[in-house]
């Protein structure tokens, strides 16, 4: 097991998982959302019940589709909070470069927590007509979004996303198509971004999402 991060991680944290809930099918890739809530519970010194977890995912309960919010207390608490689910891009998310650069030093990059704080600040400031800021780590090296992980498609049709350890979420649809042998992970750069052949933008809610970088 890996050494807890207890001692970096602010009091009042949680762990998150965003899913989407269809009536009738559940949830897509629940499987992979309860690893990375597990893996992150054990990083970060949590407390983590799977059976808690799939308890509180068995008693949804909808007529219609819902974004799904579970989070996890270090105490291994569950709650989910649901809404209606956004309406599907009817084209093309623009993209731009983010000045500020992220850590790659920063291990809770690797965990999606509700210290989401500088995230929620750069959506709010995203210019008219920008869906989404894509970030850079401090040797220049793509990143992630505020909400998304991004893929390249190259020339060669070989489809490629940033490391975890360049700094960013493993997401789980990012982590789907890598088990799916669909994608693989590479050290990329702006010049890489600008270079390729189409861009994608993946969560877990949406799936993927096409994009293009101005």
């Amino acid at each position: 097991m890996e050494s807890p991060l207890c001692q970096d991680v602010p009091a009042g944290t949680r762990l998150i998982e965003t899913f989407r809930f269809v009536p009738g099918a559940g949830v897509a890739r629940l499987h992979l959302h309860l690893a990375r809530l597990k893996h992150s519970a054990q990083a970060l010194g949590f407390a983590f019940s799977e059976t808690d977890v799939l308890r509180a995912v068995e008693a949804l309960e909808a007529t219609t589709d819902l974004r799904c919010r579970l989070t996890l207390g270090a105490a291994g608490d569950v709650e989910i909070t649901t809404a209606e689910m956004p309406a599907a891009a009817t084209k093309p998310w623009v993209c731009r470069i983010h000045p500020d650069r992220l850590s790659s030093e920063d291990q809770l990059l690797q965990h999606k927590t509700t210290r989401r704080a500088y995230y929620d600040a750069a959506r709010a400031e995203l210019p008219e007509g920008v869906q989404e800021w894509l970030f850079l780590n401090e040797r220049g090296e793509l990143c992630e979004g505020t909400i998304t992980n991004l893929v390249l498609t190259m020339d060669d049709g070989v489809r490629l996303t940033p490391p975890v350890a360049s700094g960013c979420l493993p997401g789980v649809y990012r982590q789907s198509l890598i088990e799916a042998g669909a994608l693989r992970e590479a050290v990329l750069r702006e010049a890489d971004l600008r270079a390729a052949e189409a861009l994608h933008l993946t969560n877990a809610l949406r799936g993927e999402i096409p994009a293009v970088v101005q």
